[in-house]
């Protein structure tokens, strides 16, 4: 969100003073969801989830202390020591460097609980992966956990205020006093991310069943994750608000729900977000200039309905407009719509690469080599593929397209020159319409070759 939109927000609520509850709208029928008070605290700006009985995907923001809360914490046994911090990649897409990585940390787990730490986080992640984008590009990732011991199980907070857990990150309910609200001690989670080879997001799962979570979407300036995402492991419904986290974490999207009758959330009155899902312009202005995700207009989107311009969205009732109804930036269980896809497939691949170098590339290869290299399949429905295309000195070899290897003796050199090979991978979904996106769905690595 712009600065001058925080500004309008933080405005907004201090006016009201600390005792306003903002009631975020979802679609018609919906529960509607209060928004915490401003906080005094002065850590990281979270997002609250909407409430357990509703479909209201957010409660809007609040700052939070960058401490966890816990019992005193007791020493750990030795053996309970050296499984802590242990790293196991539970899902293989590749080297770390071309994969966007997820990190899974639990909290309230005892080493004695680790197995069932493994078996929720594999589990959350297929809840996720069964979202789309995510399933269509779920070999895009890799998923790591580290193992993070707590001398209780539980966390603080869970069933009451007054439950107090010895636990390795300090994770609570009843963050800034909304019981749903599941805070973390973030420098505690950095230690733990750190043992990860790569982290891209970081998912923190709490060993509970009680309703809850958090996004953390600011990015790490010492780590360089996009954010986090707490969510309780044994809660039906926490997979669907960490899945909403990472569209502001990942595709960098504006929250699609508003507050109706709450002083300050009137009417939006300021400068064009620069939010991909979010705008001032009405469907017939956005055509005309061709902004903003006016590429997609009249279009029937996966979450009902047509991309057009709806009004309400990024917390104001009026002045601002969202691409379709009833997306999960707005409300849990439902798609992403066309533009929000799109966004989260940039978001993936400014992480991933579409092609990763098997045959090192710093070498020069001659006639009894073999140029090989790596490239993700996708998981659509559609069986739609990557497109290959290898080129000599910037001519295409046509008969080669979609090979993952090719042997020098293939590309018949008649000369003891040196020669340039390349192969560049592209994903030419249609669900990409953007070209300045699109650029970023391709790449290209090339070797010396000669006889």
């Amino acid at each position: 969100m712009e600065r001058a939109v925080r500004t309008a927000l933080r405005g907004a609520v201090c006016a009201v003073g600390a005792t306003v509850l903002l009631m975020a709208v979802g679609p018609a029928g919906a529960t509607a969801a209060p928004t915490p008070p401003s906080s005094t605290a002065s850590g990281p700006r979270v997002e609250v989830p909407g409430p357990e009985d509703g479909t209201v995907a957010g409660s809007g923001h609040v700052r939070v202390s960058a401490a966890g809360r816990a019992a005193d914490g007791a020493r750990l046994s030795e053996a309970d020591r050296a499984a802590d911090g242990r790293v196991t990649k539970i899902v293989d897409g590749g080297p770390a460097a071309d994969r966007l990585d997820i990190v899974v940390v639990g909290d309230g787990y005892t080493a004695a609980e680790l197995d069932r730490f493994h078996a929720d986080a594999r589990a959350k992640w297929a809840e996720i992966a069964a979202v789309e984008p995510y399933t269509t590009y779920r070999n895009l990732f890799n998923v790591w956990t580290v193992d993070a011991v707590s001398h209780d199980s539980g966390v603080t907070g869970d069933p009451t205020p007054a439950t107090v857990r010895d636990t390795a990150l300090g994770s609570y309910f009843w963050c800034e006093d909304i019981e749903r609200l599941l805070c973390i001690d973030q420098p505690k989670v950095d230690a733990y991310v750190a043992q990860a080879p790569d982290a891209d997001l970081v998912l923190v799962l709490a060993n509970s069943a009680k309703y809850g979570g958090a996004g953390y979407n600011e990015r790490s300036a010492t780590l360089g994750y996009e954010g986090i995402s707490t969510a309780s492991a044994g809660h039906a419904k926490s997979g669907q608000v960490a899945i909403h986290e990472t569209g502001h974490s990942l595709g960098k999207l504006a929250d699609e729900y508003f507050y109706p009758d709450t002083p300050g959330y009137e009417k939006y009155e300021g400068p064009e977000p620069a939010d991909s899902n979010s705008s001032t312009l009405p469907a017939d202005r956005m055509a005309a200039e061709r902004a903003k995700w006016h590429r997609w207009l009249g279009e029937p989107s996966p979450d009902g309905g047509t991309v057009g311009t709806y009004e309400g969205g990024g917390y104001y009732v009026t002045g601002l407009y969202r691409p379709t109804d009833s997306s999960l930036m707005r409300v849990l269980g439902k798609p992403f719509n066309l533009p929000g896809t799109e966004a989260m497939i940039g978001g993936f691949y400014q992480h991933a690469r579409p092609v990763t170098a098997v045959t090192p590339t710093t070498r020069t290869l001659r006639l009894p080599h073999t140029a090989k290299v790596s490239v993700p399949r996708l998981a659509g429905t559609d069986g739609r593929q990557l497109d290959v295309r290898w080129h000599l000195d910037g001519r295409e070899l046509k008969r080669l397209a979609g090979r993952t290897e090719v042997a020098v003796a293939e590309l018949w050199l008649l000369d003891l020159r040196s020669h340039r090979l390349s192969v560049t991978v592209e994903d030419r979904t249609p669900a990409v319409r953007d070209p300045k996106t699109a650029g970023a769905l391709r790449a290209t690595i090339g070797w010396t070759v000669r006889l």
